[in-house]
C-alpha cells in the first residue's frame, strides 16, 4: 500500500457484505468485568472472519490511534509504517505514548473486539532487493511488536524489482517462517497484503504468491489483498474483481485466486476508501456492496480447501 494522507483502504472478508457491516464486539463494562486470564485470552485470540481492516496512515493531531467509536464496524486496525530503517508516521507515534497510554488504548481496542496491528514495509521498502536478511528483519520486527504490545503485523511487501526477478518468494517464505516462529500462532495475527496480480499464475518466475501460499500459507491468517493500482481498468467491475481478471494479469480474480489453491476464507478484498486513496481501483460503495453481495451467493464463505 501506498503511503495515504487518510484513512486509507478497508477490506472485507470472505462473510458479509458492506450493507452488513457489524462488529462483533464484546461489551466494555461486561469486557471490564472479566477476570484477568479471560481478558488475556480474549485480546490474544486470533479473529476468525470476517475481516473489517483499516489502514491509518493519518495524521489528525491527536496522540495515538482514534477513540473505538470512530471506527465502529472495523476489527483490525492497522498502524502504518514498520520500516527496515524504523517505525515512520502512525506507527512512530506509537511509541512516543506511555506504556500507561498504549495498555489503555489496547483495553479500550480488545473490549471493542479490534485488533491492533502493524504494518511493515509498504510502498518505499524494497528489503529483498536492498539486500535485507530475511531472519534477522523478522527478528527485528517481532522484537518491536512484543515490546510496544500490538496484536500482530500485515506484510505489506511491494519490492516489484524482486517479484519480477524471481527473488521476492524465497525472502518471504523465510521472513515468514521466522516470523510465526517469534509471533506464535493463537497469540499473534500475521496477515500479507500482496497485490492481485501476484496471484496469477505462469507470470512470475520465482512462482509469485501461490508459491508463497504454497510454501507458508498455513503460518499466514489471511490476505488483504491489493485490488486496485494495478491499471485504470483493473478490477473495478464484479465481474473483473470476482471471477474474471484481465489478460494483463490473468487468474487474479477473487475466485480465480481461490480455484489456484488459496482458500476463499483467506482472501480479504482491498479497495480504496476514496478516490484519492490510490491511483485506480476505487470503487463506490454501492458497487462493491453489490459485488460482495454476488460473491457470498457464489460461495465466498469457504472453498474447497477450506474442508
Amino acid at each position: 500500500m501506498v503511503s495515504f494522507t487518510s484513512l486509507l483502504t478497508f477490506a472485507v472478508s470472505a462473510l458479509f457484505s458492506v450493507q452488513s457491516v457489524v462488529s462483533t464486539a464484546i461489551n466494555e463494562m461486561n469486557y471490564a468485568t472479566l477476570g484477568n486470564e479471560a481478558q488475556e485470552i480474549l485480546s490474544l485470540a486470533t479473529p476468525v472472519p470476517p475481516h473489517w481492516v483499516i489502514y491509518w496512515d493519518q495524521w489528525t493531531g491527536d496522540i495515538g490511534p482514534p477513540d473505538v467509536s470512530a471506527i465502529s464496524g472495523f476489527n483490525v486496525f492497522t498502524l502504518c509504517f514498520l520500516l527496515i530503517e524504523g517505525a515512520w508516521d502512525q506507527a512512530q507515534e506509537w511509541t512516543t505514548l506511555t506504556d500507561a497510554q498504549r495498555a489503555t488504548i489496547k483495553s479500550q481496542y480488545a473490549a471493542a473486539g479490534i485488533k491492533l496491528i502493524v504494518s511493515v514495509f509498504g510502498a518505499t521498502d524494497a528489503p529483498t532487493s536492498t539486500g535485507a536478511d530475511p531472519v534477522e528483519t523478522a527478528n527485528t520486527f517481532a522484537a518491536w511488536v512484543k515490546q510496544y504490545n500490538l496484536d500482530g503485523v500485515d506484510v505489506d511487501y511491494e519490492d516489484f524489482n524482486a517479484f519480477d526477478g524471481g527473488k521476492a518468494e524465497a525472502w518471504l517464505i523465510s521472513f515468514t517462517t521466522q516470523l510465526r516462529a517469534q509471533l506464535p500462532s493463537g497469540s499473534y495475527i500475521i496477515t500479507h497484503a500482496p497485490v492481485a496480480p501476484w496471484f496469477s499464475p505462469s507470470i512470475w518466475p520465482g512462482g509469485g504468491y501461490l508459491k508463497v501460499h504454497s510454501s507458508v500459507g498455513s503460518l499466514i491468517d489471511w490476505y488483504n489483498v491489493q485490488f486496485y493500482n494495478q491499471g485504470t481498468s483493473e478490477y473495478t467491475t464484479c465481474s473483473g474483481l470476482l471471477t474474471t481478471s484481465s489478460n494483463t494479469w490473468p487468474e487474479s480474480a477473487l475466485f480465480q485466486i481461490g480455484a489456484n489453491g488459496v482458500p476463499l476464507s483467506k482472501l480479504v478484498i482491498g479497495k480504496p476508501a476514496t478516490t484519492s486513496d490510490a491511483n485506480n481501483g476505487f470503487m463506490s460503495t454501492s458497487t462493491l456492496a453489490s459485488c460482495l453481495n454476488t460473491a457470498k451467493a457464489q460461495g465466498w464463505s469457504r472453498s474447497p480447501s477450506d474442508d
